[in-house]
């Protein structure tokens, strides 16, 4: 529902953009920018066409660039940095968090990215160097080194005119952290408690060790699903001397579930989720060409294996008509399966330990669809063409296709995952090829056999 509602809200704001924009009245156009969110701006021009977002872009308040390039795929990104000289780059970035210029630092020209290192201080520009030295998609990469560190022989009242002395706090600050001397973590104290007890109370009475701090390498992955199930506001970030680094905050992992979400949904259909709506056509043609041509060399097997039964097919024009039905329907169970699989591993709920009881399970729920689905598909093929051995035949290919999806879409995401290829991009063409070779193969391999005696 809530989905629903910003979907309407984006519909309705792109349409009043276009209609002032398409009338010239620029007034209009930069109050409503000004009015929304840098998230909601980025959402905006990635649904322009290149000359409106040009337009819309030059109108945002100078203030929000920085956060808005933060909120906008790669290819949107490249766009509008080249739009921009190199003193508004900097002037966009500088006041940008450690993690959020992190995410941008790398696809800034050389000559700026120089100009920004010798902007910040020192503590910041060593920062930055630090986060940039982790891998990306790791914990290091995510988080933010700015945090909230106190002592743990101090007071609730030593510690509250300290926050009074600082004047600010990193946004989505929820605990403060607890460490020693060389800066191991000892724990966390929640801002609850200090502003619910006594003045006096020591630090040490107050210190949470509860919470699991993550692993600097930790997989963004990982760092989602721990969020998801212990529902973080935010989690500290450790070395393996349990040294405190940085945080991560609730705003990073939000973004990392999107960004998975939009790689599975896309990824599926051979594209790249930071492609731009309104990419140049030859970029388009070049991300999408190698995976259609892949389809095309899946597509040249399935009929390679038809055309061995050429002449069955001749004599029994019937089969020509059902053939379909046999391929389609296994592809999309095939698909079923991967999708479940693909979850599955991304929430790392899918392992060695439970593979064999998965695809037990599997096969036996293909086995059954197969009798159900093959025999009513047998029943219609029988009152259609009054043949009982082409019925049998048809549903006997179904069940077998059935099982060759459930054997598919359990096993080659996981041989996929030990060999370190996604399957949320790769799996859907390899799944589908196997039910199409071998639906065409026991269909009409079953039609040779038993209907040309």
């Amino acid at each position: 529902m809530a989905e629903a509602i910003r979907h309407d809200k984006t519909s309705r704001q792109l349409r009043m953009l276009s209609d002032a924009l398409d009338s010239g009245r620029l007034g209009p156009v930069r109050r409503l920018v000004n009015t929304l969110s840098p998230a909601e701006i980025g959402n905006l021009l990635e649904s322009l066409p290149p000359a409106k977002r040009a337009v819309v872009w030059g109108l945002v308040d100078p203030e929000d660039d920085g956060e808005v390039l933060v909120h906008v795929g790669d290819e949107v990104r490249e766009s509008l940095l080249a739009d921009m000289d190199p003193d508004e780059i900097i002037a966009a970035v500088e006041d940008l968090d450690i993690d959020d210029l992190a995410d941008l630092v790398e696809d800034l020209p050389d000559t700026v990215i120089d100009e920004v290192l010798k902007s910040m201080d020192r503590e910041n520009r060593d920062r930055l160097e630090q986060v940039l030295s982790y891998p990306e998609d790791t914990a290091g990469r995510l988080m933010n080194p700015d945090v909230v560190t106190v002592r743990a022989d101090t007071t609730v009242d030593v510690v509250l005119r300290f926050l009074r002395l600082r004047g600010e706090l990193p946004e989505h600050t929820d605990h403060l952290y607890v460490v020693s001397r060389r800066r191991q973590l000892l724990g966390w104290v929640a801002l609850q408690n200090l502003v619910t007890h006594h003045p006096n109370t020591p630090i040490s009475h107050l210190i949470d060790d509860s919470l699991t701090a993550l692993r600097v390498d930790e997989s963004a992955e990982s760092v989602a699903r721990q969020f998801s199930d212990h529902d973080w506001v935010s989690a500290p970030v450790v070395d393996s001397t349990n040294e405190l680094l940085g945080r991560i905050t609730i705003d990073d992992v939000v973004d990392i579930i999107r960004e998975q979400a939009e790689h599975q949904a896309l990824g599926a259909a051979g594209l790249d989720e930071d492609e731009d709506l309104f990419s140049p056509i030859r970029r388009a043609v070049r991300g999408r060409v190698v995976w259609l041509g892949i389809n095309l060399a899946t597509a040249f097997l399935a009929a390679f294996v038809i055309g061995r039964f050429e002449a069955t097919i001749e004599q029994i024009v019937a089969l020509a008509v059902l053939m379909p039905i046999v391929a389609g329907i296994g592809g999309n169970a095939a698909v079923q399966v991967l999708t479940l699989m693909v979850r599955g591993l991304a929430l790392g709920q899918v392992g060695a330990s439970n593979a064999s009881i998965l695809l037990w399970k599997e096969l036996r729920v293909a086995l059954i669809n197969g009798l159900l689905i093959g025999g009513l598909v047998g029943a219609v093929a029988w009152i259609w063409f009054g043949d009982g051995l082409l019925s049998a035949v048809i549903t006997t290919a179904l069940v077998i296709n059935f099982c060759s999806a459930a054997l598919a879409g359990t096993l080659v995401p996981l041989l996929m995952k030990r060999m370190n290829i996604d399957p949320a991009v790769a799996g859907t063409v390899v799944v589908t090829a196997v039910t199409d070779v071998m639906g065409f193969f026991s269909f009409l391999g079953l039609a040779t056999v038993i209907l040309m005696r």
